[in-house]
């Protein structure tokens, strides 16, 4: 009997109507033989309710209580769903993440798996029973709860897959798969069959909300075929897999945005060994990622220097900043939080000329300033004005006809 991992998100446990849903699909899965381990997410909005919640008792809770807290949603939806099966008469038990064998690093909020031993879970499968997992936690060193940040229950659902050795992990979500562009900026947006593992690690990394990035490193790893798939409707989702896409007419796979972006820009800094360290080290200190880096060339042995960092982390990056660039003797630091990204992806593009060109032509044709340019071999992402993104989007989309098969 082959081991098939399913992960439901919120929005496809939101209440219970929902969950007998989810209990049906995870029934008709069981009946063809299949052994099933089901991971899952907290219900609906439960995990920002818990936080705002939290925040009215105390605007700063110690890390250690709030992974405590926030990990209470998904034993809720996970226990429910075991009830909803014992309801159709079927044999099924509810597990933490801990029960599961799930083991972290202490990094609270955003804890990483550092192993899996599925003992409990295999002996339980063993016994005829579907298996239910609370998502987006673990157990750490110090037996304390650690969630895994955002896309917790993804990764989850992977690394349990990997480490039974599954014949696949199925994603289900509120979206039919993986599409060429959001479908809510472009209708004409085409569901792709399926994605190799660069391409969608790119797109998740670039924006796109389908999948987290962390979840799709360990598919690649190893080399776990991951199904999307919609919770609500009957119908084919887009497979993650490696091997080279059976859609290579079109060189380009998919437009990715991104509004998520703040721009901090640290004028007149003296060119010399040592600089770039004491800008970017005490950001890394605070756990703010840095995108895209541009330094402009040096006149007089002074430069500038600009990078991009999420809306959410430009007030707490530009506290660290200010002291760090008058203490290296910088002129000034100027930030902007009104940008977007976007982004074309695609294998195809490593070898075919032409695409950077076509893509700055297009953005060119819309009236739209591009503030910065970085690339990967299968990427090229713009930093554009905030209220230029959605056109930027539509305009990508038709320029590189990705409505057509």
């Amino acid at each position: 009997m082959a081991i098939v991992v399913q992960k439901y998100g919120g929005s496809s446990v939101a209440d219970a109507d929902k969950i007998r849903n989810v209990a049906r699909r995870i029934a008709a899965s069981y009946n063809k033989g299949n052994k099933v381990v089901v991971v899952v997410s907290a219900m609906g909005d439960t995990t920002d309710d818990l936080i705002e919640l939290a925040g009215k008792i105390n605007p700063n809770p110690e890390p250690r209580e709030m992974d405590l807290l926030l990990s209470t949603g998904e034993i809720v939806s996970s226990t429910l769903l075991a009830m909803a099966l014992h309801a159709m008469g079927f044999s099924a038990v509810a597990l933490s993440g801990p029960q599961a064998g799930i083991s972290t690093d202490s990094a609270f909020s955003r804890a990483r798996i550092t192993g899996i031993e599925p003992r409990r879970v295999v002996k339980e499968l063993n016994k005829g029973n579907i298996v239910i997992v609370a998502g987006f936690q673990g157990i750490t060193p110090d037996n304390e709860i650690a969630t895994l940040g955002r896309g917790g229950s993804d990764t989850t659902a992977v690394a349990l897959a990997a480490s039974l050795k599954a014949r696949v992990c199925e994603i289900y979500t509120d979206v039919e798969g993986v599409y060429t562009a959001d479908p809510r900026l472009v209708p004409e947006a085409r569901k792709l069959d399926e994605i190799g593992y660069e391409e969608m690690l790119e797109m998740a990394t670039s924006g796109a909300r389908v999948m987290h990035h962390r979840s799709v490193e360990l598919g690649q790893l190893f080399n776990m075929p991951i199904l999307v798939a919609s919770s609500m409707a009957e119908k084919p989702g887009t497979i993650i897999q490696g091997g080279k896409s059976m859609e290579q007419g079109n060189k380009v796979r998919g437009i990715v945005h991104d509004m998520d972006v703040a721009k901090i820009t640290v004028t007149g800094v003296p060119d010399r060994p040592g600089i770039a360290a004491a800008i970017f080290t005490p950001l890394a200190r605070a756990g703010i990622s840095i995108d895209t880096i541009v330094q402009n060339a040096s006149v007089n042995n002074i430069t500038d220097l600009t990078f991009t960092i999420t809306e959410k982390d430009l007030t707490r990056a530009m506290d660290i900043i200010a002291p760090v660039a008058k203490e290296i003797g910088a002129r000034e630091c100027l930030s902007d939080s009104k940008l977007g990204k976007v982004s074309i992806i695609g294998t195809g593009m490593q070898n075919a000329p032409g695409y950077a060109a076509k893509m700055f032509q297009t953005l060119f044709a819309q009236d739209i300033n591009i503030q910065l340019i970085t690339t990967s071999e299968i990427r090229i992402t713009c930093i554009i004005a905030e209220d230029k993104v959605k056109e930027a989007v539509k305009a990508l989309h038709k320029a590189f006809e990705l409505d057509k098969v």
